[in-house]
């Protein structure tokens, strides 16, 4: 029995319904293709995206123009962005100490991303350094971002698998995210980066991290065939996962892990998802039809 309590002060919530989280990722989408997008069609629709109401915007990325030249005029887009009428967030992936000192510079983006991978093939593939020089890397950067009031979200890329024989355990994940969580990062975002993932690897590993890392905000970024999505993210979700990254249409997926049928979720496939849920995503519909409408400008350009 409990004594004092006034039942207009409980509140019965569905797990389900939790907040959620869509980041829509227009730079994963840009970046493997080949002839470059003109910088002010760039600019056009990511503005179009900001109106739709997706809780962050991954709309570029401070590397190197020789390892994705696509992305060369990402300040230049980040100018011309009206940033007054919407709550979107900025997402910039940095993969070094200098991108992030750049993007630093920079007070309208909120988060930087870092693609830290758990398989050393991969993670030399990706951003030219070992493991070990990466985890320097994301102590440094987090410290930088720290420092510029940016928060960090780190993708743990290859988190599901990988096809270069190198290790991968569900106590390899767990024990990354340790060291992440005692440097302070609080975002921390599950990458299939080859659509390897399967749901009951997609479950438990989310059940057991969320679980014991409560004060870590978990997302995932699927890659997937066409015929895949639906069981990944129905696994994250029913585990408790509440931040899922998308592109319009599917488009892109990593350049360094190349499957021409291995691409982002498609954002319109998510949100028919969750409103089978009956979830909340809080998106409007017109403004999210005419981005789609855009998409189509954006990657036929080549």
């Amino acid at each position: 029995m409990v004594a004092n309590c006034d039942v207009n002060f409980i509140e019965i919530r569905s797990p389900m319904l939790e907040a959620l989280k869509i980041v829509e990722c227009p730079r994963d989408a840009m970046q493997g293709i080949h002839e470059f997008i003109p910088t002010e069609l760039k600019t056009a629709y990511i503005n179009s995206l900001l109106k739709v109401g997706f809780d962050t915007v991954d709309f570029g990325s401070f590397v190197s123009p020789k390892a994705i030249p696509q992305l060369r005029d990402t300040a230049q887009v980040l100018a011309n962005l009206d940033l007054d009428a919407t709550a979107s967030r900025l997402l910039a992936i940095v993969a070094n100490q200098r991108g992030a000192t750049d993007a630093g510079k920079f007070p309208e983006i909120n988060y930087l991303g870092y693609p830290f991978s758990i398989s050393e093939t991969f993670q030399q593939r990706n951003t030219k350094r070992g493991i070990e020089h990466a985890w320097q890397d994301v102590q440094e950067i987090t410290n930088l971002a720290r420092s510029n009031n940016q928060q960090m979200v780190v993708y743990l890329s290859m988190g599901f698998g990988n096809p270069y024989g190198d290790e991968w355990s569900v106590g390899l994940i767990e024990e990354w995210t340790e060291k992440f969580h005692s440097i302070g990062v609080s975002i921390l975002s599950l990458a299939d980066t080859i659509g390897a993932a399967q749901p009951a690897d997609i479950t438990y590993i989310f059940d057991q991290l969320i679980k014991n890392y409560p004060s870590i905000e978990f997302g995932a970024h699927f890659h997937s065939r066409p015929n895949k999505w639906r069981e990944k993210v129905d696994a994250a979700y029913k585990s408790g996962c509440r931040r899922f990254d998308s592109a319009i249409k599917g488009y892109g997926g990593c350049p360094f892990a190349k499957d021409e049928l291995v691409g982002n979720i498609a954002t319109e496939n998510l949100l028919t998802y969750f409103d089978n849920q009956d979830q909340p995503t809080h998106i409007d519909v017109e403004a999210f039809g005419n981005s789609v409408l855009l998409s189509s400008r954006v990657f036929d350009y080549e």
